[in-house]
């Protein structure tokens, strides 16, 4: 089935099953964005279950195929209970940028609001594509540069970052030291337009109301462990065996986090305990990026993503929004 006809089909089956008081043709969208492992998906999901809703993801890994347990999809219990979106939607060996990401979820949304849908759900924690979605961030139209990206690809991620570094340190201070992928569109776009990216990224805001929720938790740096050995439990190292011998080991997915430390124990250099507290520190790392990214987002109201009364007090926090958004003119 294609990507449009499980769309018809998921907004069709809840829109027979949901006839409270919708807002006119408008999207209502709720962001929850925050750290990794933070407990985004767990809350999302909780949620749209009761508004008889979707969810779109906002994760830049997660739009890949066969990348799946170490870039935490919904498992498939998950995704039968709630329709998700924008999971799945790519080849491992093609490339999304921004702007593509962009472009199908606003699709996505412009299609909820027009059929009188429930408000729907952006959820993850790519902070640029979040910000491409709440802030119509304008985004460069550059095609994916083949001979340059082969070119770029022989000097290694360590030498890739430093240029980026270099030309363009506000896109670096944003993008992981191990993100080959979006290293080389920033990269890509600089020496296609001899402008950094991150000088070319306009804004137009949506004409929808929308609601960001962040979640902060205490425990983030236990949860990341947790995570990290249930997915080794999962079979990690032998979905990423699996990954490098279908795409060889130079596809860049498999130089991002999880996935190249499970590359090092897989080629013999270090062991599985320490690929597992390599994957945690630079887990942590990155989390840690992404804290200070999202911290900089006023629109973000925070929660405690430890609270036993979370998903009951989001709730109430979206009801009231809803309540306001039906309030206002036209």
């Amino acid at each position: 089935m294609n990507f449009e006809s499980r769309m018809d089909r998921s907004i069709l089956a809840y829109k027979s099953q949901n006839d409270q008081k919708r807002l006119s043709n408008t999207p209502v969208l709720i962001i929850i964005a925050g750290a990794t492992a933070s407990g985004k998906s767990g809350l999302a999901i909780e949620l749209a279950k009761r508004s008889q809703s979707i969810i779109l993801s906002a994760d830049s890994r997660q739009v890949y195929r066969e990348f799946t347990i170490g870039t935490a999809k919904p498992t498939q219990r998950e995704l039968n209970q709630v329709p998700h979106f924008l999971i799945d939607i790519c080849e491992p060996t093609e490339t999304l940028t921004v702007a593509d990401y962009q472009e199908r979820a606003n699709g996505l949304i412009e299609k909820v609001g027009s059929r009188s849908t429930p408000h729907l759900f952006l959820v993850g924690g790519t902070g640029l594509y979040i910000k491409a979605i709440a802030r119509g961030m304008k985004i460069p139209r550059v095609a994916p540069q083949l001979e340059l990206r082969s070119q770029l690809e022989t000097l290694g991620q360590k030498t890739l970052y430093a240029m980026l570094q270099q030309v363009d340190s506000a896109a670096a201070e944003r993008i992981h030291a191990n993100d080959q992928v979006r290293t080389l569109r920033a990269l890509e776009v600089f020496y296609v337009t001899g402008r950094p990216i991150s000088e070319q990224q306009g804004e137009n805001p949506p004409n929808y109301p929308i609601l960001q929720i962040g979640l902060e938790s205490d425990q983030l740096e236990q949860r990341i462990a947790k995570r990290a050995g249930q997915m080794i439990e999962m079979g990690f190292v032998e979905e990423v065996e699996r990954l490098c011998q279908k795409y060889g080991e130079d596809l860049p997915l498999l130089n991002t986090l999880g996935y190249a430390e499970m590359r090092q124990y897989l080629r013999g250099e270090i062991s599985l305990q320490e690929a597992e507290r390599l994957t945690v520190l630079h887990t942590r790392q990155f989390a840690k990026r992404q804290r200070t990214w999202f911290r900089a987002v006023p629109e973000l109201e925070w929660f405690d993503a430890d609270a036993g009364n979370l998903v009951d007090r989001v709730w109430d926090r979206i009801q009231v929004f809803l309540a306001e958004a039906r309030s206002l003119p036209g």
